[in-house]
């Protein structure tokens, strides 16, 4: 999650208001954060995901467990945020089985779509 925290709020410094004069120095400086840092550090533990997903059916060995609902939400984050897509189908995979569990199903029908925003 920090990695994608940092990316929100760097996302957000290029796309806030600021004074004329400001306002480049802001965005250069964040897109310099993200391609030395951000995004080296996003694709890292992507990585690193995608090949423990390659060990075991679930993050935690071949049972659904906590670990898959914790992990569940920066997937979810990096899908809309980060870039997560097919290029990491592990990863993708888990989220559609994440979908497609009952209890998944049964919140949606509770509490409506869930829709992480891409801000």
């Amino acid at each position: 999650m920090p990695p994608l925290l940092l990316k929100l709020v760097f996302d957000r410094i290029e796309k806030s208001p600021a004074p004329f004069f400001i306002k480049p120095v802001l965005k250069g400086l964040s897109a310099k954060v993200k391609a030395s840092f951000i995004t080296p550090q996003l694709e890292l533990h992507l990585d690193y995901l995608e090949r423990e997903l390659g060990r075991s059916t679930w993050f935690a060995g071949d049972e659904f467990s906590a670990a898959d609902i914790q992990m569940s939400f920066p997937l979810e984050a990096a899908t809309a945020r980060a870039g997560l897509d097919a290029s990491r189908p592990r990863l993708m995979d888990f989220l559609s089985r994440i979908h497609a569990r009952p209890a998944y199903q049964r919140a949606l029908e509770k509490g409506g779509p869930f829709q992480l925003g891409a801000g």
